[in-house]
Order: structure tokens, then sequence, then C-alpha cells
């Protein structure tokens, strides 16, 4: 007869001391269902109070993706269509996200008091590091709309050791001049703060055409409870200071950047001389066709596609497959490419609105997509 052989089997996860294997199940499913509608803190700053809310738990070896949106809106209302999006499924799956609202933005948050001092920009992006060194996270890919694409960039300059890479969306890296001052007092004096604030996010033809969309982001903001924080989040912004890029010197983006901006959008040309200040070994340029002032709201699809491919630039995520839609353009997009070779360092691949095939750039160059 065989030597039976002694075998200790340890479990994995044991249970609590009185724990049934039905209440484990239990309590299992309910961390699982914590984890996927978000974990919200509040952490104390030099600035103040900021709220964040992390989805996912924290994956070995890779960074937090921290998204920051912009003026008149909140995480949720900024960014929620993107990362709720089917193919953005497989990225948000490999990385832990944190979700941060500007001070005041916050779902329910109470109105500031008169006089109060809100933070500068600067300050806001100075807010981070005590997020960070809260959730113990080391680096992090940043995501930012308007101001907060600012704020993630003034984040990046002051610790670039942290970001691995950026993507900005309608970033205006200029302090305002004195004629735009005035053309902003003037505006002010005949439009509503709402109304000065939906003419920062969406062009003159969307706010014309009164989409749905539109509708209800003019709902969300002119009804905001927190109106009067949201107009001191937009004064902040339009006191911002120039963020005095230079290309070649050494205030510049040292992580990959990839700056995204839809055609015909209010900051189309900031984002273009943007570009054109960075570091073109570093730096992809994406003009989306048919996206409006917010792509993440109107192009979830593409601006998916894209970040899959930026991530996969910087390493991660080698493994994802294309789309077809994808593999049926790459051979031609390649070959254009080719063709293309010998023109300037800022190149300009087109395609039709409804490709949405987004390729990632070679090497040593800026790539100016169409999409």
């Amino acid at each position: 007869m065989a030597e039976l052989q002694e075998v200790q089997i340890t479990e994995e996860k044991p249970l609590l001391p009185g724990q049934t294997p039905e209440a484990a199940k239990e309590a299992e499913l309910a961390a699982r269902i914590l984890l996927d509608q978000g974990q919200t803190h509040s952490v104390e700053t030099p600035y103040g109070s900021v709220t964040f809310t992390v989805y996912g738990t924290p994956k070995p070896k890779r960074p937090a993706i921290l998204t920051y949106h912009d003026v008149g809106l909140n995480y949720k209302s900024c960014f929620q269509p993107l990362f709720q999006f089917g193919d953005m499924q497989e990225i948000i799956q490999n990385f832990v996200r944190v979700h941060v609202d500007a001070p005041g933005m916050e779902e329910g948050a109470p109105v500031f008091p008169l006089g109060y001092q809100y933070p500068s920009l600067d300050q806001l992006a100075d807010m981070i590091p005590c997020i960070l060194q809260y959730l113990n996270f080391s680096t992090v890919i940043g995501v930012g709309v308007g101001a907060g694409a600012y704020i993630l960039s003034r984040y990046a300059l002051n610790h670039p050791d942290t970001v691995e890479g950026l993507v900005l969306i309608n970033i205006d890296p200029n302090a305002k001049g004195w004629m735009d001052w005035a053309a902003h007092k003037l505006t002010g004096l005949t439009s509503s703060v709402s109304e000065m604030i939906l003419g920062h996010l969406f062009s003159q033809e969307e706010l014309s055409r009164n989409s749905e969309l539109i509708q209800k982001y003019r709902n969300i903001i002119t009804h905001a409870p927190n109106l009067e924080n949201i107009e001191l989040y937009w004064n902040s912004y339009n006191n911002r200071r120039d963020l005095n890029f230079e290309r070649g010197g050494d205030i510049t983006l040292k992580c990959p950047v990839m700056l995204v901006v839809g055609d015909q959008a209010p900051h189309e040309d900031a984002v273009v001389e943007c570009n054109s200040k960075l570091d073109p070994t570093q730096t992809s340029f994406l003009k989306m066709a048919d996206s409006g002032g917010q792509p993440q709201l109107t192009q979830p699809g593409k601006l998916t596609e894209a970040f899959k491919y930026f991530l996969q630039g910087m390493g991660y995520m080698a493994s994802s497959c294309m789309t077809r839609l994808s593999r049926s353009r790459t051979a031609s997009l390649t070959s254009a490419a080719s063709i293309d070779g010998n023109r300037s360092r800022s190149r300009t691949l087109s395609q039709s609105s409804e490709s949405g095939t987004l390729p990632s750039g070679p090497p040593g160059h800026t790539m100016e997509v169409s999409c």
C-alpha cells in the first residue's frame, strides 16, 4: 500500500470567528459593491479641505489615474460618461482611479461664507500631494479638463517625479492678457456667471443648437445649489498665472502628454499654442472633429481609444486588443504616415468623423490627429 502523505491545507481567506461561508460571501460582495460605487474621502491641506473619490484597488507597479474637472462641473458631471463607457472598462480594471473635486464642488457641498478666500489654481495644485500622501500613492497619470488640466500641469511642473503621464483636454496655459480681461469684464455686464461658464465649456455653435446635452448642463450649472462656490472657482481660473512653457527650456512637462481639443472648441487656439511649446518627443496632439467643447462628454468612444493607445505607448496594457475598426484602418494610417514622413515634425493625419482610430505617434514626433 502506498504510503499516505499528510497534506496541510491553508485557507486562502480564513473566515472570521463565528462567520459562516454564506456571511463571508455576502461581506465580499458588499466590499465589491463599495469599490464599484467609490469611496469618498476628505483630507485637510494648508489651503483647506479637499474631497476625492477612489474607485478600485491599487495595482502593483502601476500608477493611479487621477482626474481633475473643469469649472462648473464636478468629477461626476465631467468624467462619468467617459469612465462608464463600455470600452473604458478594460482600462479601469487595470488602474485604481482617484477623482478629485475642487473645494466646494463636491455633491452636497455647503456654500462658502461671504468673504471666503478661495484657493488659487496654484494652491489647488499644491493640495494634490496631501491626497497622494493620504492614499500612499507614489505616481499618477493625470486626466484634466480646462481648469483641471491647468492644475495638473502646475502639479507636474512642481512634482515631475510623481507624474508618469498627462491627458490634458482644453488646456489654456496662458494668463489672461489685458484684452482678455476687458472682454471678460464687458461680458460680465451683460451675461450671468452661468452663461459665461457655459461659453467656457461649449462652443457658440453648440450653445445655439441648444441640444439635449446643452440643456442638461445649462440646467446643472444655472440651478446648482453651490453656484456661489462655482463662481469662486471661476474667478480663480480667470486669475491664473502663465505656466511659461518653453520648448527646449527648463520649464516644460517631463512626462508623456496627450493634448486633446475639439474642432472649433472655445480653447482650440490655446491648445494649439500649448502644443507648439511642449517637447515634441513627448507630446501627441489630438484634435477631435464633431466633438464640440467637451470631447469626454460627446465622444467618449474616440477618447477611450486614444487613451488606450497613450497607455500602451507608456508600456501599459501591451496585450490590449485593438477594436475591429482600428484594425481595419491600421494599414492605411501606417501608409499615410510613411508617405508623409518627410514633412515637418508636426504632422496631420486626417480621418472622417466616423472613424475614431487614434494611432500612437512614433517616437520623436508630435502628431496632430483629426478624427
